[in-house]
């Protein structure tokens, strides 16, 4: 299936918004977020701290009168500059455009299946600015298999469960860690779309350089088509 009707196919599963944090939070309470050059707040912090980074979202939902700060799909972030984890791999050039939806909101909240499926693999990925702890499901819907990743979550999102376990969509599946396990950022949650997980484990980039991208975006489509939030 080309891009073009894999886009389609995600936006047709379901015409309702897709919950992947705690359903209990309405969709009203999201508000969209900019981690880019364009919002101007940012230069007014250490983007470095994630201390700083607890108490700027903190801050922004409060002003806006919200309980989950929410976008980041193919943004351009200075952020990943504080890490050499992103920088010159394999001769690649700096990696800094985001593949997936960040959902800002805070530590403990119930991460949620997307869809239907089974656990592909889980793993603590632990290099600074990473995603800590996190979780692979593998989908299949009529003949297409792909496969959701829920990134920057608790370490007990990964105990007790185990490869091959059957989950239902809206199950939770984990929690949102803090950042002393979640790769050092504020809490939220990566969800990101994959389709060919390229003999990854536990772990897919989830931001790429500007000379991989077209490919990313291929093999990375909007998790928007899924979750359908309003930007």
């Amino acid at each position: 299936m080309n891009t073009e009707k894999f886009n389609h196919f995600l936006r047709q599963i379901s015409k309702e918004p897709t919950s992947v944090i705690d359903a209990s939070i309405s969709f009203e309470d999201y508000f969209p977020i900019a981690i880019s050059s364009k919002n101007k707040d940012l230069l007014h912090f250490d983007i470095s701290s994630s201390t700083e980074w607890e108490l700027y979202i903190d801050s922004f939902l409060k002003k806006n009168k919200a309980n989950v700060a929410f976008g980041g799909y193919l943004e351009k972030r200075n952020i990943y500059d504080r890490s050499t984890y992103f920088k010159n791999q394999s001769k690649e050039k700096q990696r800094n455009i985001h593949l997936g939806i960040d959902l800002w909101c805070a530590e403990n909240t119930k991460v949620l299946a997307a869809l239907d499926g089974e656990i592909h693999s889980f793993k603590n990925n632990v290099n600074y600015g990473d995603y800590g702890p996190t979780i692979i499901l593998k989908h299949q819907i009529k003949k297409e298999i792909f496969y959701t990743l829920y990134g920057h979550l608790s370490l007990k999102s990964i105990e007790n469960i185990k490869v091959g376990d059957s989950i239902l969509q809206g199950d939770t599946i984990g929690y949102l860690g803090s950042a002393v396990v979640n790769g050092d950022y504020a809490p939220h949650l990566h969800f990101q779309i994959i389709r060919d997980l390229e003999d990854n484990f536990g772990d897919y980039p989830g931001v790429s350089s500007e000379e991989n991208i077209a490919f990313y975006q291929k093999n990375c489509p909007n998790p928007n088509l899924l979750l359908k939030l309003v930007i």
